[in-house]
């Protein structure tokens, strides 16, 4: 470039900047390791990872979207000195040999409750564990994917091309064995950054009690799973919400014996088509326009005759719109149903959203929105200001609260009870 030439500038027309370098993929650092899938091979696993040193990176793949079970396909673990290990657990009853292995080991997931419920139904269970994924919401991160988290933190890409596949599938092929061992590649280190990051926030207390809790994690109960039916607003009637209910039913009953995903059999929009136009022979379920699936015509029978039982059941067997339960109702209706609880939740919610905001927290991790609703909607009888803080502090205990959530929100939610109550215009409750 000649001495009166000047580079041009990157405002000049035309100018782009450049992409930045994506950053390097993640490599295994060590072989991949055999699945292990016999008694001689749960031996030698279960000797390497107890003479290991350190936390034990855990990870488990199911079949969502392929089976109706959401047990473990496959478990992968790593540990410092004793490297990266698959475990196939279907060949095996259960694996209390690892868990003894395994003796109070912390354990480091990713996303702990979407795999606490299968490992705990192969008889594992932890004593003592770090969620990567709580530590990062804790910590104020706007996205807290594994992915994101190893790119940001620790400058290396994961692949997840393989994150939907059929874990079932046996053998498993090679290249969904190496995606599955990444996983755990990193989460020691991923493990140590964020939780000196807690340290650094103060946060660190929060989240003990939080991964304290989660230890001892049961998945809820799903009442009315049916009522999740995509579409089913579209339902007209009691007696289509009855129908809804009998086809997910009899869906989930057959994918259940068969352990398929339930929508593999008829989707939920042939559940809602057939619960709209209510037909009563197998003919006319058949030639209804978005009855479809691959189960709709080899179990026409089951689904005709759900649809008849439905067409005899009285009225008030049927289904209503708003199912029954001990929750509040929704926000909207509260300045309709109880002004004053209105009232409360209006001083409330903004004063909570403001504590989470002001410390880079999601606001459900400050509180859980449906306790903070319960304690407003229904608070306690007492409206002595001595008393009241403690009141609130037990209800929310009750509900499953943490102790720092309950220091944070129960002053927020008894300035709220007591406020509302004296504005004027309104009685106040004994």
């Amino acid at each position: 470039m000649s001495q009166d030439t000047a580079p041009a500038s990157p405002e000049e027309p035309g100018e782009t900047t450049p992409e930045p370098e994506p950053a390097p993929l993640l490599e295994l650092r060590d072989p991949l390791p055999e699945v292990i899938d016999t008694d001689q091979g749960l031996a030698r696993l279960c000797t390497a990872i107890a003479a290991g040193s350190g936390p034990l990176a855990l990870d488990a793949e199911r079949a969502s979207g392929y089976r109706y079970s959401n047990r473990a396909y496959l478990i992968q673990m790593r540990r410092e000195g004793a490297g990266t290990w698959l475990l196939d657990p279907v060949p095996f009853e259960n694996l209390a040999p690892l868990q003894e292995a395994l003796g109070e080991t912390e354990w480091i997931l990713h996303a702990a409750t979407q795999d606490l419920p299968c490992l705990g139904a192969e008889g594992l269970t932890p004593h003592r564990l770090f969620d990567t994924e709580l530590a990062g919401r804790l910590l104020g991160y706007p996205k807290v994917g594994l992915a994101t988290l190893v790119e940001e933190l620790l400058g290396r890409r994961l692949k997840k091309e393989h994150s939907a596949v059929d874990w079932s599938t046996r053998p498993l092929p090679r290249p969904w064995l190496e995606y599955a061992a990444l996983d755990v590649e990193v989460l020691v280190e991923l493990r140590d950054i964020l939780a000196a990051e807690l340290v650094e926030a103060g946060k660190q207390e929060w989240a003990e009690q939080e991964f304290a809790a989660l230890c001892h994690f049961v998945p809820a109960e799903r009442a009315e799973a049916w009522r999740r039916t995509s579409g089913l607003h579209r339902v007209r009637g009691r007696r289509g919400l009855g129908a809804v209910r009998a086809l997910w039913e009899a869906r989930d009953s057959l994918a259940q014996k068969r352990d398929v995903t339930p929508s593999r059999i008829i989707p939920d929009s042939a559940i809602t088509a057939a619960a709209g136009a209510m037909p009563t022979d197998r003919n006319a379920l058949l030639g209804l326009k978005g009855f479809h699936g691959r189960g709709a015509e080899r179990y026409a029978s089951t689904w005709v005759s759900a649809l008849r039982a439905v067409a005899d059941l009285p009225e008030d067997d049927l289904p209503t719109r708003t199912p029954r339960t001990d929750a509040p109702p929704a926000p909207r209706a509260w300045a309709d149903k109880d002004p004053l609880a209105a009232r409360r939740l209006e001083r409330a919610r903004p004063e909570v959203a403001a504590y989470a905001e002001q410390h880079h927290l999601p606001v459900e991790n400050v509180l859980t929105p449906d306790y903070l609703r319960r304690v407003l909607w229904k608070p306690p009888s007492t409206r002595d200001p001595e008393r009241l803080p403690a009141a609130v502090a037990e209800r929310l205990a009750e509900y499953g609260a943490r102790p720092w959530q309950i220091e944070i929100t129960a002053p927020i939610i008894t300035a709220a009870i007591l406020a509302s109550e004296r504005e004027p215009g309104e009685e106040t409750t004994s």
